[in-house]
């Protein structure tokens, strides 16, 4: 089955190398627009996501890439994933929650993505597995330091990097982001967004409106029962799957706001799950279609 599935991918490896160059560009601001990226159909309706459960340790970067290394390692030995998604600010340990730690401090555990070697090992995993992968790190960039999610297609090409919007107490450390878009690929569009983003709906309806069936939420904070009402209730108002990714919990709600997946076992390093897109609704659902934006005036 691996090799079959891997072969077709990069039979198909075409479609994701042409998207990456598009890509690329919106996130030197030529942002493409919204009817183009709902018009990408999915090649793909069942895709597999790995999501590591791992803790990090605070500001040893080296270290959490040993450990980073050590799941993937697992991951390509022993599932056949299309998508790896790392919980919020995997590399550094999401420092920034430590009161020694200052906001001029936080370039110290800044990478330039297209320099690091820690990046450069991701990008390598992701291509020879022929895997997206959404990777949480601190990134340094002319315009400050970002809480940013690295995307990484199957060939292994940085295709996109989303900053944390929504920005509180200790993440006021950072630089907030700038854009909120989705991202082409070979199972369709999809969106993300990083820990506390998912506390406002502006953040899952807007993904959901510009083609997203589903978001990839990497996360560190809260988890509980609040944050399942909360993701539950997110996936039915827009009719999507959310894979929400934290060191202690990997959970993803579906379309119908049901519990596809809530691994909370802390002897388990990844959990792996099927979804089929195919049963997001998105912009064809009801809780879309049937909005009334002719009257949400303020």
């Amino acid at each position: 089955m691996k090799l079959n599935r891997r072969s077709f991918l990069r039979a198909a490896g075409a479609i994701s190398i042409g998207s990456s160059r598009l890509l690329a560009q919106s996130e030197t601001g030529n942002h493409r627009d919204s009817k183009t990226i709902a018009e990408n159909r999915a090649a793909i309706s069942k895709i597999r996501v790995a999501q590591i459960k791992i803790y990090p340790e605070k500001g040893r970067m080296g270290e959490n890439h040993k450990k980073l290394t050590s799941v993937l390692r697992d991951v390509e030995k022993n599932d056949d994933v299309d998508v790896v998604v790392t919980p919020e600010g995997f590399l550094d340990g999401y420092v920034s929650t430590e009161k020694s730690v200052t906001k001029e401090d936080m370039v110290k555990y800044a990478i330039d993505p297209l320099k690091s070697e820690y990046t450069r090992a991701v990008s390598n995993w992701a291509r020879r597995n022929r895997a997206w992968v959404v990777y949480g790190c601190t990134r340094k960039a002319k315009d400050g330091i970002f809480n940013t999610a690295l995307i990484y297609n199957r060939s292994g090409l940085l295709v996109g990097m989303y900053d944390k919007l929504h920005l509180q107490t200790h993440d006021h450390k950072y630089t907030p982001g700038k854009h909120l878009r989705v991202y082409g690929s070979d199972f369709g569009p999809f969106g993300v967004m990083i820990c506390a983003d998912r506390r406002w709906p502006e953040t899952s309806r807007t993904l959901t409106l510009q083609g997203a069936r589903v978001i990839f939420n990497p996360t560190y904070g809260m988890h509980g029962d609040l944050n399942l009402c909360m993701m539950r209730t997110r996936s039915y108002e827009n009719g999507i799957f959310i894979v929400f990714t934290h060191p202690g919990q990997s959970l993803i709600t579906d379309p119908r706001g049901r519990v596809v997946c809530n691994n909370k076992d802390k002897e388990k390093t990844h959990a792996v799950t099927e979804i089929d897109l195919s049963r997001a609704p998105a912009n064809k659902g009801g809780h879309i279609v049937d909005r009334r934006p002719d009257v949400y005036q303020l």
